[in-house]
C-alpha cells in the first residue's frame, strides 16, 4: 500500500492548477469516502493498537509506528457509524492536519484518482449542518457510477481535540481593540468548523467576520461587490482563504483576485491545515500576502493586528 504513496511529493504540481487527488476507502461494505492525498502520510495495515485508559472514546488506541506514538481514531465511529469491526482489510491512514499526526482507522483502501475542484461539489444542504462531509463527488467505480464523500477531518478532530481560542497573555494589543470594532473580514473555508474557529477567536473583538463557504462562492461574492461600485480592499481589513475547497481553491482564487484590477489590492492570507515550506512558496506564487498553519489563534490575532497596524500607517 504504501507504493501507492509513493509520488506524492511529486503530487504538488497538481496545486494552483486547481486539481488535486483523492485517496479513496471504505468504512463499510458499500460507500466510498475519501481524503486529500496531501494530507496523507502513509497507509499501513493496522498494527497492534496499546489501548489508553480514559481516551476519547472515538480513539481506539495508540499505535507505535517505527518507533513513534500516533494516536489512532476510529474514522467509522468519529462520523457516527456503528464501532469499527476490524478485519482483514482494516487499514491505518496516517495523516498530518494543522501540525498534528494522527492515524484513522478505516477499512478497504482503494486507489488514488486525479479531480478537478470543479468536480468536486458541497454537500447538500439537505444533510444538515452536522455533516461530516466538506463535499462529494461522483465516479466510475467497479462498472458503476457511485458516489464519494469527502470527510470534514477537521470537525472529526475538533470533537476530539479541545480547541482553545482564547489568547495567551499579551498576545492582544489593547490600543488596536477600538480600531477593530466595526472591521470586516471574509473568511473562505469548506468546513464550518475552521470558519467557526475564526469567528469565535475574532468576533469578540468586535470584528465582523461574513464567511464562505468555497473559492467560487467567495470570487463572486467579491466581484458583486466591485459591481456594486465598491472598494473590496478598503471594505475588508483581509480576506483569509483555505487552500482546498470544493469548486475552486485557495490558490486559484488568489490568482484570480490578483488578476482583477479592482480587486487586486485585497490583503490575503491563506490560512490551511496543510504546513511547511510548499505552502509559503504556492502562497508567494499566487500572490498572497502571507500563509498561516491552523488552528492557532495567537497567530490568527497577530496576523489581524499586523494587518490593522499597516493601514493605520498607512492613513
Amino acid at each position: 500500500m504504501t507504493r501507492v504513496l509513493d509520488s506524492v511529493d511529486q503530487r504538488t504540481k497538481l496545486v494552483g492548477k486547481n486539481r488535486l487527488e483523492l485517496l479513496l476507502f471504505k468504512i463499510n461494505a458499500t460507500q466510498l469516502f475519501a481524503i486529500n492525498v496531501f494530507k496523507v502520510k502513509e497507509v499501513v495495515k493496522l498494527p497492534h493498537l496499546n489501548v489508553m485508559p480514559g481516551s476519547h472514546p472515538h480513539i481506539s488506541g495508540i499505535a507505535n509506528i517505527r518507533g513513534v506514538s500516533i494516536p489512532v481514531i476510529d474514522l467509522r465511529k468519529a462520523i457516527g457509524f456503528s464501532h469499527f469491526a476490524t478485519d482483514e482489510h482494516a487499514n491505518l491512514i496516517i495523516t498530518e492536519y494543522n501540525r498534528t499526526v494522527q492515524g484513522f482507522l478505516v477499512g478497504k483502501v482503494e486507489h488514488i484518482i486525479n479531480m478537478t475542484w470543479g468536480d468536486i461539489l458541497p454537500p447538500p444542504k439537505t444533510v444538515g449542518k452536522n455533516t461530516y462531509l466538506t463535499a462529494i463527488t461522483r465516479i466510475e467505480h467497479e462498472g458503476a457510477n457511485k458516489l464519494v464523500s469527502i470527510i470534514d477531518v477537521e470537525k472529526v478532530l475538533a470533537e476530539i481535540i479541545d480547541y482553545d481560542v482564547r489568547l495567551s497573555d499579551g498576545v492582544l494589543d489593547e490600543s488596536l481593540l477600538a480600531e477593530m470594532v466595526g472591521r470586516k473580514l471574509l473568511i473562505v473555508d469548506d468546513s464550518s468548523t475552521a470558519r467557526r474557529q475564526v469567528s469565535d477567536t475574532l468576533s469578540p473583538l468586535g470584528i465582523e467576520v461574513i464567511e464562505a463557504s468555497d473559492g467560487l462562492q467567495a470570487l463572486k461574492m467579491l466581484q458583486n461587490w466591485r459591481d456594486q461600485g465598491i472598494n473590496v480592499a478598503s471594505e475588508l481589513l483581509l480576506m483569509i482563504t483555505d487552500a482546498e475547497m470544493p469548486e475552486m481553491d485557495g490558490y486559484k482564487l488568489s490568482h484570480e483576485i490578483r488578476s482583477d484590477n479592482k480587486l487586486s489590492d485585497l490583503y490575503i492570507v491563506l490560512n490551511t491545515s496543510l504546513s511547511g515550506d510548499f505552502n509559503n512558496a504556492m502562497a508567494e506564487k499566487v500572490g498572497c500576502n502571507k500563509f498561516i498553519s491552523k488552528f492557532q489563534p495567537d497567530v490568527l490575532v497577530d496576523t489581524v493586528q499586523e494587518r490593522l497596524r499597516e493601514i493605520l500607517v498607512d492613513k
